[in-house]
C-alpha cells in the first residue's frame, strides 16, 4: 500500500532502526518484561543512533525531522513489543510540550538530553480520582515567592519510575471557575525535594513498560519550571492530545499487523485432522476479515497522518481512529489467540503477550467512551 508521506529517506531510516532493534532490543525483551523495566543503557543507545526525538531542532541536538520519522519509529518499536510505548510517549507526547510551550532557557536545559537518552521524560496527568476528566485534577501548585509548592498524587504514569523530568498537570488556582482555567503545566525534575516515586504498578500486561505512582509532598519547584502561561495548561493539553491519540492509532495498526503476521505463519505450519489449519474455511474467513480491517484502518490512519502533518484540526477524526483501531486490535488478539489453540495461551508464544498488552489500549490516552463523547459532541448531540 502506497504511503505518500513516507519517502526513500524514511525507508532507509526504517532499515537502520530495524537492524538496531534486532540487535539491541529483540534478544533482551523477555528479560525487560521480567524486570518490568527497559534499562537506561538502551535509552542511551537509541539516543546515540538518532532514534529519540528526531523532530527536535538541530540546535538542541535533534534531526529537525518531519513527523514521518515518528511514524516509522512508533511502528518499528511496536513490532518489538507494545511495552516499548514509553519511547513513543517520550518522543511524541512529552517532549513536544517543551518544544511548543517552553522558553529558550527551558529548551536549552532539557531538549539536548532528551535526544541523547540521558534524560527520560513522563507526563503526570492521571490521578487516583481523575482520569479522562483532566479538569478534575486535585494536585495543587501554590506560588510561594520564586517557587511553587506542589501537593498531590499521580498514578498509572508511563516512564514514571525512570523519569528524570515529569510534566505535571497541576491546579495553580483552586478557586478558578470553571475549574479548567486553573490548570497549569509545571516541570518537576528528579531530585526535587518532596517529590518521590511510589511503587511500580503490577499491571495485567505491558510489563516492560515501567508504570508507577508519583507523590508530591510540599515539593518545592522553581517558578521558572512553569511551561507557558499559568492557567493555560488545559488548553495546551487539548492542543497536544490530537497527536497523542494519533500516535496510539499508528502503534495499534502496527500491532494488528504483527499479530496477523504471526498467526498466518502459525496456521500455515500447524496441522489438525490431517491438514494445515490454514486450509480450513473458518481460519481463512477469520484472517480475511482481520486483513480487511487492517487495510481499512491503515488507510484511514495514514490519511490522518498526512492531514496532521499539514497542520489540520482533526480532533474528531483522531478520536474515531483511536477507538476504532483499539477495538479492532482487541478483536484481533482474541481471534488470533483462538487460532493458536492451547499454544496461544502459553507465554512462550508472542501472541499471548500481545493478548495481554492490547487490553489497555482502549483505556489510555482517553477511554474509547470519551472518544465517542467527543465525536457526539461535535455532531451537535
Amino acid at each position: 500500500m502506497k504511503r505518500p508521506f513516507l519517502k526513500e529517506e524514511h525507508e532507509i531510516f526504517r532499515e537502520a532502526l530495524q537492524k538496531f532493534l534486532a540487535k539491541e532490543a529483540a534478544p533482551f525483551y523477555q528479560k525487560w518484561e521480567q524486570d518490568k523495566q527497559v534499562p537506561r543503557s538502551f535509552w542511551k543507545k537509541a539516543g546515540e543512533q538518532g532514534f529519540l526525538c528526531p523532530q527536535v531542532d538541530e540546535n538542541y541536538g535533534g534531526l529537525n525531522a518531519d513527523f514521518g520519522y515518528s511514524v516509522v519509529i512508533s511502528e518499528e518499536f511496536e513490532k518489538i513489543g507494545t511495552a516499548l510505548t514509553g519511547f513513543g510517549l517520550h518522543n511524541d507526547i512529552v517532549i513536544p510540550y517543551i518544544e511548543t510551550y517552553g522558553n529558550a532557557e527551558q529548551k536549552n536545559r532539557w531538549l539536548p538530553k532528551a535526544t541523547t537518552g540521558e534524560m527520560i521524560s513522563a507526563i503526570g496527568m492521571t490521578e487516583p480520582g481523575a482520569g479522562s476528566d483532566l479538569a478534575a485534577v486535585k494536585t495543587t501548585a501554590i506560588r510561594d515567592g520564586d517557587d511553587y509548592i506542589i501537593n498531590g498524587e499521580k498514578t498509572f504514569i508511563t516512564n514514571g519510575y525512570s523519569a528524570d523530568l515529569v510534566v505535571v498537570v497541576c491546579n495553580t488556582d483552586p478557586k478558578a471557575y470553571p475549574s479548567h482555567k486553573g490548570i497549569s503545566l509545571i516541570v518537576v525534575e528528579r531530585g526535587t525535594p518532596g517529590f518521590k516515586r511510589g511503587k511500580k504498578l503490577n499491571k495485567v500486561g505491558q510489563h516492560a513498560n515501567d508504570t508507577s505512582e508519583l507523590i508530591f509532598e510540599d515539593a518545592r519547584v522553581p517558578a521558572a519550571n512553569l511551561l507557558g502561561e499559568e492557567g493555560k495548561g488545559f488548553y495546551y493539553l487539548m492542543n497536544q492530545l490530537q497527536q497523542e491519540r494519533l500516535m496510539v492509532a499508528i502503534q495499534t495498526v502496527a500491532g494488528i499487523e504483527r499479530m496477523l503476521d504471526l498467526t498466518i505463519d502459525y496456521v500455515k505450519e500447524r496441522e489438525a485432522f490431517g491438514r494445515r489449519i490454514s486450509k480450513f474455511q473458518n481460519t481463512q474467513f477469520r484472517l480475511a476479515e482481520l486483513k480487511t480491517g487492517l487495510s481499512i484502518g491503515r488507510t484511514f490512519v495514514d490519511r490522518l497522518v498526512e492531514e496532521h502533518m499539514a497542520g489540520e484540526d482533526i480532533v474528531d477524526e483522531v478520536s474515531m481512529a483511536k477507538w476504532w483501531t483499539t477495538d479492532l486490535a482487541q478483536k484481533a488478539a482474541v481471534e488470533c489467540m483462538q487460532l493458536y489453540g492451547g499454544y496461544g495461551y502459553m507465554e512462550e508464544y508472542e501472541i499471548a503477550r500481545r493478548y495481554r498488552d492490547v487490553a489497555v489500549t482502549s483505556i489510555y490516552a482517553g477511554t474509547n467512551e470519551i472518544m465517542k463523547n467527543i465525536i457526539a459532541k461535535n455532531m451537535g448531540l
